[in-house]
Formats: structure tokens, sequence, C-alpha cells
């Protein structure tokens, strides 16, 4: 049976962290440095090795192409991120990559051509963390973002994204084009196959997500002098928020998550009651009608919320992202690769989002997660076993040769 080189592609990916190495074992890759651009660089120089022809888009994306048999065919395509966290660890969307490039160097290996071509795909800024949207180069090949517009987005110090792309050479001009089908590899970046003592997670979608930007507004008063019952304390309203978000999310079924991760107190000193708050709320369901209700909930405990500490409440929805479900028949194509190989598997949720998300948009998709150490992701300690690694990109290389038929 064909099996992937599992030595190559753990060296591949130890490999490619050496760009943007931390001392804690992580990578720091911000999207369009000069190390992403090193990244990007190496990945090319590998694809090229590979055989493949590599073209660049408009957003950056960075797309390595086996040709088929029949020219005229939809290319199946691999893929995910090379961008990492400002804390980052070395396989969330590196792996994806990687497992991608190691299909092609099997097939290669063996001798085998398919009769519709395999692309390999480096989605640019997938986490968001320098520019916004996240998910930017794959919301842009999938038509959910203007080009010109994210072109004009800028980070904290007023570069642009199209004056990051032409800094580090990446302003490509390749159109974005059709895909007859869509698979990622990625870590967990949750416990549940870990503690499940499972190797593939067969990923049925992910979670719909609702983010907002919440003002709260008050009023400045003197610590002492002002009674409790006349204050307009915004961070006693923000206080009383959190508690709901989580409430909510405790008390709402189908895997309901809520969030409050960010908050910036005004004026922040000790002896004032604060008159101000900005804070963020981040709700995620697997049903948009569940997702729906979890917000309409949120938006009655904020009138009564005001209304009990005297405040003004505002909230700016940021970001939508409904459910997704992945193609049916790409996800059993996972769950028989599992199969195959023997390997323990289970159907699972995604409760990240993933450029996967915005691929099911217009082609078929499907994910293969495999676990992580600790469930532990975003962060320099994230870890993975060599041997899940290989057993997810063998999994991926019988799905995919499925889809793109042996010539």
């Amino acid at each position: 049976m064909l099996e992937i080189n599992p030595a190559r592609l753990w060296q591949s990916l130890m490999d490619l962290a050496q760009i943007g190495a931390t001392e804690k074992g992580g990578v720091r890759r911000l999207t369009l440095t000069d190390t992403d651009r090193r990244g990007r660089d190496q990945f090319v120089a590998w694809c090229k090795e590979a055989g493949m022809t590599v073209e660049v888009d408009g957003i950056g994306n960075i797309f390595g192409r086996r040709a088929g048999t029949e020219a005229d065919a939809l290319p199946v395509a691999m893929g995910s991120h090379l961008d990492s966290q400002p804390s980052g660890g070395k396989f969330d969307g590196a792996y994806g990559v990687m497992a991608g490039l190691e299909v092609v160097r099997t097939l290669n290996d063996a001798g085998i051509r398919t009769r519709a071509p395999i692309e390999v795909a480096a989605w640019t800024n997938e986490e968001g963390s320098r520019f916004v949207p996240t998910l930017m180069g794959s919301g842009v090949f999938a038509g959910v973002h203007p080009l010109t517009e994210v072109l004009n987005q800028k980070d904290v110090e007023g570069i642009s994204v199209r004056d990051a792309l032409n800094q580090i050479g990446y302003a490509g001009k390749a159109l974005p084009h059709k895909l007859g089908a869509y698979f990622e590899a990625h870590i967990e970046q949750g416990p549940v196959l870990e503690q499940t003592k499972t190797t593939i997670g067969v990923v049925q979608g992910a979670l719909g997500q609702r983010w907002f930007d919440v003002a709260i507004t008050g009023q400045d008063s003197h610590a002492g002098p002002t009674p409790m019952e006349t204050r307009k304390d915004a961070l006693l309203a923000a206080s009383r928020l959190v508690i709901e978000v989580n409430r909510i999310a405790t008390a709402f079924p189908d895997y309901a998550r809520g969030t409050v991760g960010f908050m910036q107190v005004e004026p922040n000193s000790r002896n004032v009651v604060p008159g101000e708050v900005r804070m963020t709320v981040d709700f995620r369901n697997a049903k948009d009608a569940t997702l729906s209700a979890m917000v309409e909930e949120l938006e009655r405990n904020v009138v009564s919320i005001e209304k009990e500490t005297r405040t003004e409440i505002t909230l700016q929805e940021v970001v939508y992202f409904p459910p997704s479900e992945f193609a049916p028949d790409l996800v059993d194509s996972v769950r028989e690769g599992s199969k195959k190989f023997g390997y323990s598997h289970r159907d699972i949720v995604s409760g990240a989002a993933h450029d996967a998300v915005y691929m099911a948009r217009i082609a078929p998709t499907a994910m293969v997660f495999v676990p992580c150490e600790g469930g532990i992701s975003h962060n320099e300690i994230e870890n993975a076993r060599p041997e899940d690694i290989a057993a997810g990109c063998n999994v991926l290389l019988h799905a995919v040769l499925g889809r793109a038929g042996s010539a």
C-alpha cells in the first residue's frame, strides 16, 4: 500500500521551523514580514524541486501545481498557511502545506500520474495577527473579500498589505481559478483526539462564528465621594457581561462556545470609577439557528445590564462565519483512508476557522485532523507526535489520489 515518507515529512517541518524559530521551540513568522518571505522562498524552492510549476496571485497566495494527464480537469488542491501567531507553534498551518508537498513527493517517487492536476496552496495571512481580516488570502480567492479593499488594509505601523507584498516580492498577478476539490490537514488545536487516544479526526465541518466589538459607556468619577448607588461603572457592566457570555455558552447546545478575549478600561486608574470599557465577544456554534439564539440572548441581557448599571452598551458585529459543512463524499474518503491504514478515528467538528471554511464555499472540501500535545496551539510549546503527523498525511494522500484519479 502506498505510503508517504515519514522521515522526510518530519524533516521538512523541522527545517521550515528554523525560519523564525523562537527560544521555546515555536516560530514567529508574522505574515508578509521578511521572515515570512524566507518561509515562502523555501516552500517555492521545494515545489520546484518536486517538479511543480509555481504561481502567485494578487494577494500573495502561492500555488505549486503538478500537472495531470487531462489538462482541462479541475485541480485537486491541498494546503494551509505558513504565517504564524506572534508566539506561534511550528505545526499550525505549516503541517497542512508540508503534508501537501509530501503527497506530491510521494507520487513522484512512485511514478504515479493523476488524471486531474494536483495543487499545493500556501494561503496568505490566515492568522490575521498583523493584518485584518483573518483568512485573508483564502477569502480573496473565494471572492468573499474584494482584492482592492484588502490591499489597502494597514497594520498598526501604517504599512498596507499592498506595500508589504511588494516589499517581500510576493505581489503576484495570477487570477483566482476553479478547484475540483480541496483538502486541508491540520493539528486539532484542541484536546479531544489526544484525550480519546484517537489518531485521525474526520472533520464534519467548522463552527460558525459571530464576533462583536463592545463599547460600554458610563461616567468617570472619584472612587471615594461617589456613592455606590449613583455610580455609572462601565467595568461593573463589563464584568456582568463577561459572566453572561460564559453562562450563555454553557447553557446552549451544539458545541456552544463563548469568549471575552480582549478588554480595555478607561481611565484605568485605581481611584477612579471606570467610565469606559471596550471589549470583545466571540460566540461559536455548530448550528446557525443556535448561534443566532445565543446572540439574541446576549442582546436581551445587554438591556438588563444597562438598566442595572446605568450605562450604555453598544454591540458592533465585526465577523460572521456561518457554520461550515464539508462535502460528505470527501469526508467519507478521509474516514475510509483511516480504516485502510487501521488508524483509530472519530467524527469531529472544528472549533477554529481554517482556510477550508472559505474553500468550502467554492469547492467540495474536507479536513484531516491529528492530535496535538495537550490540545495546545497558538503557543510556542505546540507539539505533535511524528507518527500522528505521518498518519494524517497518509490519509490525505489516499483521499487526494482517490479524487484526482490515477492516470
